[in-house]
This record gives C-alpha cells, sequence and structure tokens, in this order.
C-alpha cells in the first residue's frame, strides 16, 4: 500500500519574522498578561472574594480546602500519615506489605515479625514512611486492607534533618495519639 501525496502533511516548521524573532512582542504580551492579574487583584482580602485563597500564614490557617464534585464540597487535601491502633491498643497492621507495594515513591518500608498475638500471624517490627520522599497520593490508605493506615489533615511537619522526617513506627503511633478524635475524610 503507497501513501499518496495527499496524506503527507508537512510539519516543518514556518520561519519567524522579524519581530518575532526578538521576542519582544511575546515579553509585552506577558507581561501585560502579569500587570493586569496583579491590579485584578490588588485589594482582595480572601474572605469576601470567591476562589482566592490568600492568608496570613501562621497566624491563620486554610482550614476549608473544598472541591465541588458532584454538587457536594468534599475534603481532598491529605497531610501527614498516622498508624491506626485496634481495639485493644495495638498496631493495627498486619503488615501485609500492601502500603509498601501500591506505594510510587516506595517510601514505605516494612520489616515483619511473627504476632504474639492469636488473631494474627505478623505484626510490624518495623515500620518506617520517609514523609520527605512521599508525594501523598493515598494509595497506600487505599491499598490497606485493614485501614491501619490512613493521612490526616494536618500539614505541618517540620524536622531539621532528613532523619527526623523519617517517620519510625512509635513516631506514626504518636500522631495517632495526638489525631485519635480526627477522623480523616
Amino acid at each position: 500500500m503507497a501513501i499518496t501525496d495527499e496524506e503527507i502533511i508537512d510539519v516543518t516548521p514556518r520561519r519567524l519574522k522579524g519581530g518575532e524573532r526578538l521576542y519582544i512582542p511575546a515579553i509585552f504580551k506577558g507581561l501585560g498578561t502579569t500587570l493586569r492579574h496583579m491590579f485584578q487583584n490588588v485589594g482582595r482580602d480572601g474572605k469576601t472574594q470567591k476562589n482566592i485563597w490568600v492568608v496570613q500564614y501562621p497566624e491563620e490557617k486554610r482550614d476549608d480546602r473544598p472541591v465541588e464534585k458532584g454538587g457536594q464540597y468534599r475534603e481532598t487535601f491529605r497531610g501527614v500519615h498516622r498508624l491506626n491502633r485496634d481495639e485493644d491498643g495495638r498496631v493495627r497492621c498486619v503488615a501485609c506489605f500492601m502500603c509498601s507495594t501500591a506505594c510510587p515513591a516506595d517510601c514505605i518500608h516494612i520489616v515483619a515479625e511473627e504476632s504474639p498475638w492469636p488473631d494474627r500471624e505478623k505484626y510490624p517490627k518495623q515500620f518506617d514512611i520517609d514523609e520527605l520522599r512521599c508525594i501523598y497520593c493515598g494509595m497506600c490508605e487505599e491499598a490497606c486492607p485493614c485501614d491501619a493506615i490512613e493521612l490526616t489533615p494536618h500539614y505541618e511537619i517540620v524536622g531539621l534533618s532528613r532523619q527526623e522526617m523519617i517517620f519510625d513506627r512509635e513516631k506514626l503511633l504518636e500522631v495517632y495519639d495526638r489525631t485519635i478524635d480526627e477522623k480523616p475524610v
């Protein structure tokens, strides 16, 4: 089967004209757009205008992050992780490795050990999440069959070194203890 001349599309870029080669019109057009947006936003305070989310952080915190979906508003923000406890106060995780398998950033590291409790085969001897490497996609939360890992609405985590931002099992359970009354959405 031969290709006819009508089927051939010429994709050779056209030559730039004199003014286009200097990029001056494009620069002025971009500056005009920037200035237009700047002057449109002067005087807006975020409380009276819709779709403007300006707050004076850290004095003010933005706790309402709704997204309209199907006519209803819902929370879509994902913050720091927590490792949940069961009714007996034990770590809920059964070390199935599904969260670490589902994680696209490969930031979850689990070392399993035989469980001392009769209701499960194993539990995590070590459970680490590198919060700096995490992309907060929520796939670990979706993959967990026993709802052991959740993402909280808290985003204010700081550390002075990379090691401080690797949350181990105890630190993740500590986040659960601080946020026990808050159910992530």
